[in-house]
């Protein structure tokens, strides 16, 4: 879950909503971009359905004491986490074994299963490195560079959506959530340059330029969320309170 919380509200997205959304990104960017223009489908598959693994995680949220708002994605339980990341993958790859490789790769690349030495991080690093080799052995036409490519657009994609998902809608960039004021990471693969940035802003409550410009004209997408009021998860928990609320479409122009 994905989680902004607000003076009155909470408000959540679920992870495979926020992911749509990535997607709707990616199949609005030039076939460039993709480099090998016969993977489009694959890389766009592995886009949309990065967050699958959250489908079910994201049913009910469960509320964190130590924090006093529900679990994000950010701070949910380790263990049932990556028991879905599994799954998710799992699920992923037998529809599509390259777009398994690349939300294997997305995920292994999480800065917690670069650093931790907790067993089950280290296995299900392992298990996910052992994924990714065999995918690849089972291609021998696999473009290594391409596959780069596709992996850095993948994340740069999720980088947008959660953008959308963390900011409040027309936020001012020193009001912007931490990880994005600054640009997003590095994406040298998309812009040609290791040392210039993506930068996104809100034009309005609706709009948000990218510069430079990655798309060849504006677009809309659609942000499925629920906007939970403080007072019902007081009064009903916040399981029940969510189950009560009804959903809403955050519309969002891109340029």
């Amino acid at each position: 879950m994905i989680i902004r919380e607000t003076e009155r509200d909470f408000v959540l997205v679920q992870q495979h909503d926020h992911a749509r959304v990535s997607g709707d990104v990616a199949a609005r960017m030039a076939a460039s971009y993709f480099v090998d223009t016969g993977y489009v489908d694959d890389v766009l598959l592995a886009v949309y359905e990065h967050d699958r693994s959250w489908i079910r995680l994201d049913e009910t949220p469960i509320w964190n004491d130590g924090e006093g708002l529900p679990f994000s994605f950010m701070d949910y339980p380790l263990l049932p986490k990556l028991a879905m990341y599994k799954q998710g993958i799992d699920e992923v790859e037998l529809r599509n074994p390259y777009a398994a490789l690349l939300c294997s790769m997305h995920y292994a690349s999480f800065r917690i299963f670069e650093t931790s030495d907790r067993p089950e991080c280290v296995e299900f690093h392992d298990h996910e490195v052992e994924r990714q080799a065999r995918i690849k052995s089972e291609r021998s036409s696999l473009d290594a560079e391409a596959l780069q490519s596709h992996i850095q657009l993948l994340q740069l994609c999720d980088d947008i959506s959660l953008y959308v998902c963390l900011n409040r809608p027309g936020a001012a960039k020193e009001q912007e959530h931490p990880w994005y004021r600054d640009g997003f990471r590095s994406y040298d693969r998309i812009t040609g340059d290791p040392g210039r940035r993506l930068v996104a802003h809100w034009v309005s409550e609706q709009e948000i330029q990218i510069t430079p410009s990655l798309f060849q004209a504006s677009f809309d997408v659609s942000l499925k969320l629920k906007r939970v009021p403080k007072s019902l998860v007081a009064e009903a928990g916040i399981g029940d309170a969510y189950k009560r609320t009804g959903w809403e479409e955050q519309k969002i122009t891109f340029r």
